[in-house]
């Protein structure tokens, strides 16, 4: 139990995005927003002019942050930094790939998928279930 990671509960915990803007701002709209007093936020909007090195800092900036515990990125950007997503191994923050709009989910490529489906196949494996 000491060495499970923990969510601050001094303040509430954020959610962080990597998207679209229209999926960052139906988010924000929910409340999902946050501006610190250094005038950080907690997202970060992709468009055409976006470079995958803003995405890369984005992602390393938004998971090593201790008032984050989940980042939401979008399943197209996170194909973008696939290795960052991939290498990425902590349980908190959680990193969930999402849909967007213009770009549908393929769980082909989701991470969290994939790894769930492999530990529950060496389960299987392991207690002779198959």
């Amino acid at each position: 139990m000491a060495n499970r990671a923990q969510i601050p509960s001094r303040n509430s915990a954020l959610i962080a995005m990597i998207a679209d803007e229209d999926t960052v701002v139906g988010f924000l709209l929910a409340g999902v927003g946050n501006v610190d007093l250094r005038r950080k936020t907690n997202y970060l909007i992709v468009d055409s002019k976006t470079t995958v090195k803003q995405i890369e800092d984005a992602f390393k900036e938004f998971t090593t942050r201790e008032d984050i515990a989940i980042v939401l990125i979008s399943q197209y950007v996170a194909n973008m930094v696939r290795f960052l997503v991939d290498s990425y191994n902590k349980p908190v923050p959680a990193i969930l790939e999402i849909p967007s709009k213009d770009h549908p989910y393929d769980p082909a490529h989701d991470s969290v998928l994939s790894r769930v489906k492999y530990l529950f196949s060496a389960e299987s494996v392991a207690s002779g279930r198959r």
